[in-house]
């Protein structure tokens, strides 16, 4: 479930909404243990996703780096190149 979560800090353009929330979903499924809570859970399940997305981005906010922005493209080949290494057949 968590390697959906990816880091959101320094890169151009920011992080949008869309992929806080993700994030936030991401590490709520994976800390309840549940991909879909029950109709029981459901209004705590997304209460947390919301709040820990309202957190996620005052974070990103108040973060401050020296170091360059990153590429949002780069990042993406760089990390589709490594999976190919790391499941190439052998």
């Amino acid at each position: 479930m968590c390697r959906n979560i990816h880091q959101l800090h320094n890169f151009q353009p920011a992080a949008t909404d869309d992929e806080v929330y993700a994030a936030s979903l991401q590490f709520v499924r994976k800390i309840s243990g549940s991909t879909k809570p029950s109709k029981a859970n459901e209004a705590a399940f997304n209460r947390a996703v919301e709040e820990i997305a309202h957190i996620s981005r005052h974070l990103l906010a108040d973060l401050v780096t020296s170091a360059p922005p990153k590429n949002r493209e780069v990042e993406a080949a760089k990390a589709k190149e490594r999976s190919a290494k790391r499941f190439a057949a052998a």
